[in-house]
């Protein structure tokens, strides 16, 4: 994709609501104050100055979070505490931003490139491109997020039961890219999105969300072997994640953001990854289809995709308490 701008963003945002209903059946910018307060005084949304789409956020050092926007492939960096955001890495063209996680030992950036078929790993320090993989065919795929463990970092296809793993050694050196064929049933493709979210569970276990089936699977990245986590509420009955798109996992707690449905749902997975239990769903007045989000100690901050909105010409952060029942508290 070549002369990514406003309007191609807007393309994309009408496409991925589209396609989420079918499944539901280099000197950085100064930054820029723009937060409306929660009522602890921390910020409930920070917006991200100059954007024509979002939907990858990851945390950083500290209270440091990036966010990508979707359509032109920039990277914004902000601070959670502060409320600020600005513009830190101007993307070259044709480059397009979804899921992204923060190798914070060697200071660099991985970004998902959607139907690019892409993958970019950025250098946080000079802010420059370290490499870039293609990782599927463009437009036939749809490279979505990416997680990262003690050896390198893992992205989704959501137009293929495979994912792909970058090797990053000690040093932070790149190696080449493989893919792994995934075994039924996460790896059986069904029309509309299949793989989005993905997360590592204890240093090597993979978690992916299928958006489609609403549905978690437990991976295991040696063979491709994986099982479905059954998910119940707390009457034992079960639950369907209807929209499940990014996912956040700490412990033996799970996150999962549902876009359409403007929530987030946090589950309790048992010891051998076959069930979990969902404990709360948070929500907040600021959500408008959350995508993605970021931990922070129990703070979780999300980037509002607004595909239900075509026309937005101002994307935000959205800080909940990652406890809470409700955002709005």
């Amino acid at each position: 994709m070549h002369n990514i701008h406003a309007r191609t963003a807007k393309a994309l945002r009408r496409a991925a609501v589209g396609v989420l209903a079918l499944a539901a059946l280099l000197v950085p910018a100064p930054m820029a104050a723009a937060a409306r307060s929660g009522g602890d005084g921390r910020p409930s949304v920070i917006e991200l100055p100059g954007a024509t789409g979002a939907e990858g956020i990851a945390a950083g050092d500290g209270d440091t979070f990036f966010a990508g926007d979707l359509g032109n492939g920039n990277i914004f960096r902000g601070d959670i505490s502060e409320g600020k955001a600005g513009l830190f890495i101007t993307a070259p063209a044709g480059r397009l931003a979804v899921g992204m996680k923060v190798d914070r030992r060697n200071d660099l950036l991985f970004v998902a490139g959607g139907p690019t078929g892409q993958a970019y790993v950025y250098d946080l320090e000079s802010r420059k491109t370290a490499a870039v993989y293609q990782l599927a065919a463009a437009n036939g795929s749809f490279i979505n997020d990416v997680t990262l463990t003690r050896e390198g970092a893992w992205f989704t296809n959501s137009r293929a039961g495979e994912l792909y793993f970058v090797p990053v050694s000690r040093d932070g050196d790149l190696g080449d890219a493989r893919t792994l064929e995934l075994a039924p049933p996460a790896g059986t493709v069904d029309p509309g999105f299949n793989l989005n979210g993905i997360a590592a569970k204890g240093g090597h276990t993979l978690i992916v969300a299928h958006t489609g089936r609403g549905a978690l699977y437990a991976v295991d990245p040696d063979n491709g072997s994986n099982k479905r986590i059954d998910v119940t509420d707390s009457s034992g009955a079960p639950v369907t994640l209807t929209n499940i798109d990014g996912i956040v996992v700490r412990g033996d707690t799970l996150w999962a953001v549902q876009n359409l449905r403007n929530q987030v749902s946090r589950i309790k997975l048992n010891p051998s990854l076959d069930g979990g239990v969902v404990q709360e769903v948070i929500t907040s007045k600021d959500f408008d289809v959350p995508t993605t989000a970021a931990l922070f100690g129990n703070t979780l901050a999300l980037v509002n995709a607004k595909f239900t909105t075509p026309a937005a010409t101002s994307f935000e952060a959205v800080l909940v308490d990652a406890r809470s029942r409700s955002g709005d508290d």
